[in-house]
């Protein structure tokens, strides 16, 4: 049971900080419009309409690898239960996703495809990459 709790604490930190990079080098990458800056989130909330498509990639990334990267953690330091606690790890991340929707917004199209796309179906990859105690390579039972 600790490792498992460990996982799930170093699973939801080491997704945390890939996500927080991707999301830091997105800007980078494919530049924001001008008078947007991401690091500033009322400036943010205040320019997010003047956002392309192609903004929105980085952060769906962030998301999506975030949240892989995590969960894939979570459950290769679990004991037992590992496709349960990938799962955790995509709920924990999920419930971030929707906080920022619901505080800040944003085109309909991407919080569906963030919401519905990048936190469960990562997680639930993760456990099938990982794979059962005892048995590396052999993917997970997901049910």
């Amino acid at each position: 049971m600790v490792k498992n709790v460990l996982g799930l604490i170093l699973g939801f930190v080491i997704g945390g900080v890939v996500n927080f990079a991707i999301v830091g080098l997105g800007p980078l990458v494919i530049p924001v419009p001008e008078g947007v800056d991401m690091s500033d989130m009322e400036n943010f909330a205040e320019n997010l309409q003047k956002l392309k498509p192609v903004n929105f990639i980085a952060p769906w990334l962030a998301h999506a690898v975030g949240t892989l990267v995590g969960a894939m953690v979570a459950a290769r330091i679990a004991t037992s239960h590992r496709t349960l606690m990938a799962v955790i790890i995509g709920v924990f991340f999920l419930a971030g996703g929707i906080t920022m929707v619901a505080m800040y917004g944003g085109p309909v199209w991407f919080a569906i495809l963030d919401l519905v796309f990048a936190y469960i179906p990562m997680g639930l990859l993760a456990a099938r990459l990982v794979g059962q105690p005892g048995k590396p390579g052999k993917p997970a039972q997901t049910a």
